[in-house]
């Protein structure tokens, strides 16, 4: 069961409180033109909030052009300079990401929340482990899931004594158990709505994988980013495979394949991976299966929906684990999807 957090508005889009957990990524374009081109695919592929890195005031004064061309909630990610957050809300962040330890002076911090009070939108509390602040580094010896933990609760207390409570909180790392750990913590001792991601998780997806799923599993997290070296439409995909296999969404086809071995005499990882292809802009609730023989076929996929259990240059076609007809392994990719497209 997910933990009951505050109810926070980002744009359009609600997070905690059971709402769905969110799909965040972040922008890599350089120019206007190709922000708003990389956020409207990111999109239309399945991301509800995005993120852009305000480095100057040019990008901070861009955001209202950003804003006008795209559908989802902007989120401008600042350091250092409070002027630019300030900015940034003025033309029309929905939220704004800072790490109050980096911004300076505690008067600084203020105008940050005088503005977003204003203008009425959420401020995220981003609390990294190769930022903490040196006062907390020796308090705990080090980073630690303690003292990360413990910096995003005295930035909390900081903005409530400033009269805030809009906020958003993470509380990242690059060590999967460093995260886990802080983000319990946090998440005992705080109702604020939580970001969770697993920061610099490098080019591959194993590493966000097991941590965001740990955390998700626990009921922690309101809304989610897979950090890759990659392209950011595939944040969202592994994103959207992440809250898929936890049961905590549902983005239409839900594909299932197995494992190979000696019994398979049919090509399964190319038939796999066409199908897939296939199906990932099919929006029916459906779960699909590509099975290599009769032994892990209608049987073990018996709760699928409709799947293939591969034979000698063959397959069957099944449907909820009774098979329906026989095809030449060559159809097997056109005769899948023709059945799912009458389901």
């Amino acid at each position: 069961m997910r933990n009951k957090t505050k109810v926070i508005n980002i744009g359009n889009v609600k997070i905690g409180r059971g709402n769905p957990i969110a799909i965040q990524s972040m922008t890599n374009a350089k120019n206007i033109d190709d922000i708003i081109n990389q956020i409207n695919l990111l999109s239309d592929s399945g991301c509800e909030i995005i993120r852009c890195a305000v480095a100057d005031f040019e990008m901070a004064q861009s955001l209202k052009i950003i804003k006008r061309n795209i559908k989802i909630p902007l989120v401008a990610d600042i350091h250092f300079d409070y002027r630019l957050a300030i900015e940034a809300i003025k033309n029309g962040a929905d939220k704004i990401r800072i790490n109050p330890g980096n911004i300076g002076s505690n008067d600084r911090v203020k105008l940050i929340l005088d503005t977003a009070k204003q203008y009425q939108i959420p401020i995220r509390i981003g609390v990294n482990a190769g930022s903490l602040e040196k006062s907390i580094l020796k308090k705990y010896n080090g980073v630690t899931m303690q003292g990360l933990a413990q910096s995003a609760l005295n930035f909390i207390d900081m903005f409530n004594a400033y009269d805030f409570d809009n906020i958003v909180v993470s509380v990242k790392s690059s060590s999967v158990p460093l995260s886990i750990g802080a983000y319990k913590i946090l998440s005992e001792n705080t109702d604020y709505p939580l970001h969770v991601g697993i920061t610099e998780a490098g080019i591959n997806t194993v590493k966000s994988s097991v941590g965001l799923g740990a955390i998700l599993s626990i009921g922690i997290g309101d809304t989610i980013r897979v950090s890759l070296t990659d392209n950011p439409l595939n944040e969202v995909e592994c994103a959207k495979e992440i809250l898929s296999a936890l049961e905590l969404r549902k983005f239409g086809i839900e594909f299932i394949s197995c494992p190979t071995c000696a019994r398979t005499q049919i090509d399964l990882i190319k038939i796999a991976s066409q199908v897939k292809e296939r199906c990932k802009n099919i929006q029916k609730n459906i779960k699909v299966a590509v099975m290599g023989c009769a032994v892990n076929g209608p049987g073990e996929a018996k709760d699928a929906h409709i799947g293939i259990a591969g034979g000698k240059n063959a397959g069957f076609i099944f449907k909820d684990g009774v098979i329906i007809k026989k095809v030449r392994e060559q159809d097997i990719v056109d005769e899948l999807i023709n059945q799912i497209n009458l389901l």
